[in-house]
């Protein structure tokens, strides 16, 4: 059985230590280099871990900050799926209910709203 491989994104880590604190910072530099990118754009690039990447953004962020690729993307083992799976609320599997139950409602005929 073949190890699930998985990838950290590190490029708030190396974005900090090169002095760049703020995403709005990025877009100029990105700029420079061709790349024209929205600031929700930006800022979902160095919070989120990107499914997809375009070559040339990669290239544009290592000539940015001056690294390696290695220096922005980590290979990680993913984690393991659980054997056993729960019921929503923790209760018990087999039941399927879990344990915080909505209390019954009690309706008494002839009573005030």
């Amino acid at each position: 059985m073949t190890a699930k491989l998985d990838y950290a994104w590190k490029l708030r880590e190396v974005m900090a230590t090169r002095g760049l604190f703020q995403t709005t910072h990025l877009r100029p530099k990105l700029a420079e280099r061709g790349i024209r990118l929205s600031d929700s754009q930006i800022y979902r690039l160095v919070t989120d871990k990107p499914e997809r990447l375009n070559l040339k953004i990669l290239m544009a962020l290592l000539d940015i900050l001056g690294c390696r690729v290695d220096d922005l993307i980590e290979p990680v083992a993913a984690p393991a799926a659980k054997a056993g799976k729960k019921a929503a609320g923790g209760g018990d599997p087999e039941s399927g209910m879990g344990v915080s139950r909505p209390r019954r409602a009690r309706i008494v005929p002839g009573s005030p709203s």
